[in-house]
């Protein structure tokens, strides 16, 4: 059976969250004081470079993994403007401003 995209995306979502937070504590290395450090040092700024690199090994890995997974499911992953219908050129028969008043 096949499985709809939301419950496709929120598999792909969870498995992300949770390698997440398995390489946050992997970059800490089992000490409570640092990943509360590496916890706290995440906010809406944050760039990627700024993340642990634990962290950023696990996020490259489930972006990677989550389109294999869509692909497989039969899912499309395209740009955005790949993915936008082409609208048709206006036409030129159109009326003409020589008719009646």
């Amino acid at each position: 059976m096949t499985k709809s995209a939301t419950d496709l995306m929120q598999e792909i979502v969870f498995s992300a969250v949770l390698d997440a937070i398995a390489a946050l504590k992997a970059s800490s290395r089992g000490l409570p004081n640092n990943l509360l450090r590496d916890l706290n040092a995440i906010h809406a700024n944050t760039t990627f470079a700024d993340l642990p690199k634990e962290l950023q090994t696990a996020i490259s890995a489930s972006v990677s993994a989550a389109f294999t997974r869509l692909m497989k499911g039969g899912y499309s992953v395209a740009p955005a403007e790949a993915a936008r219908p082409q609208r048709a050129a206006p036409r030129g028969d159109g009326p003409r401003g020589d008719g009646p008043r």
